[in-house]
């Protein structure tokens, strides 16, 4: 068992090293195929209007006359090392220029997953297996909120609950009352999903023949579900535990944006902007890297739930 487990995590461990380095290669090429000049941004933007001689000894000093492969191998040379480069906007470190944002958005990701997490087996116990309408109306509401996109979420909440009857603020990041809906924007865009296949598999459970031993035995219909039935189910649900962190990810940049929070999103966003590249590839493998952590921990999960998974 604890060999099969070794095993396991090894492999995974090496898959994580190809996804950070994937991520860290396609952002490279992405961010140098784009238009604008690095040196410009280094020395503050087209504002800053610096002379031809100027931009030469930028260009000299930071090797951006360099072949672009040179460039590539010199900063995965220095990833290897832990070093993550100086933003060219912040004039810091990029780990420093992460660490100050990432309270902000990790506050809001997490709120946003345990309120989707626990919407989801909520909506899921109370909807499987029920009567067709009442089954036919919470796929119908998934479906919609599945295929909206986050910033029309978000702009609809804006305008009921900020705009027409005033309940919460705009935006911004102070306090409790901020955070209530960028976090609701975030996790109405997964809870559709997670529903259906949490749903989905709860329906197949509930078919099997223990659920009919425990039923006989004058167990309650609820106490079924929760304590038989939801565990059985559990194993894709924490599947989808990637999908859920891949969303909130991705959605924070637009969410923080909308709401005019602070946080790596939106230092992710004004990067991009700005072609600050050391910033924008540390923020892309900070991702990366929670992605492949949170996909290890799931790994590892399943083993909890059921040992069986391991010896497949």
């Amino acid at each position: 068992m604890i060999g099969s487990v070794a095993r396991r995590v090894g492999t995974r461990l090496a898959l994580a090293i190809l996804v950070l380095w994937g991520a860290a290669t396609l952002s490279f090429i992405a961010l140098h195929l784009t238009a604008g000049d690095p040196a410009l941004a280094i020395l503050g933007g087209p504002d800053a209007r610096p002379t031809q001689e100027v931009l030469d000894q930028v260009r000299l000093e930071y090797g951006l006359n360099d072949p672009v492969i040179l460039q590539y191998l010199r900063y995965l040379g220095r990833l290897a090392t832990g070093d993550f480069g100086q933003s060219y906007q912040l004039r810091i470190g990029v780990l420093a220029a992460i660490t100050e944002q990432i309270g902000a958005t990790a506050q809001l990701a997490i709120t946003a997953g345990v309120l989707a997490v626990i919407s989801s087996v909520a909506l899921a116990l109370l909807t499987a297996h029920r009567r067709p309408w009442i089954r036919s109306l919470s796929s119908g509401t998934e479906v919609v909120l599945a295929s909206t996109p986050t910033f029309i979420i978000g702009f609809a909440l804006l305008i009921v609950f900020a705009f027409t009857f005033r309940v919460f603020p705009i935006g911004g990041n102070n306090g409790v009352p901020a955070l209530i809906l960028p976090a609701a924007t975030l996790a109405l865009s997964v809870i559709g999903t997670l529903t259906q296949v949490l749903r989905n598999e709860l329906e197949d459970v509930l078919e099997q023949p223990f659920i009919l031993t425990a039923r006989t035995r004058g167990l309650r219909d609820s106490a079924v579900r929760v304590k038989h039935a939801l565990r059985h189910a559990a194993i894709p649900t924490i599947t989808m535990s990637g999908f859920l962190v891949a969303a909130l990810l991705g959605g924070s940049v637009i969410t923080e944006t909308l709401f005019a929070r602070q946080g790596v999103g939106t230092l992710l966003l004004n990067a991009v902007y700005a072609k600050d590249i050391p910033l924008v590839l540390g923020v892309v493998i900070l991702s990366a890297g929670v992605y492949v952590v949170v996909n290890l921990i799931v790994d590892l999960a399943y083993t909890a739930v059921d040992p069986r998974v391991v010896t497949a």
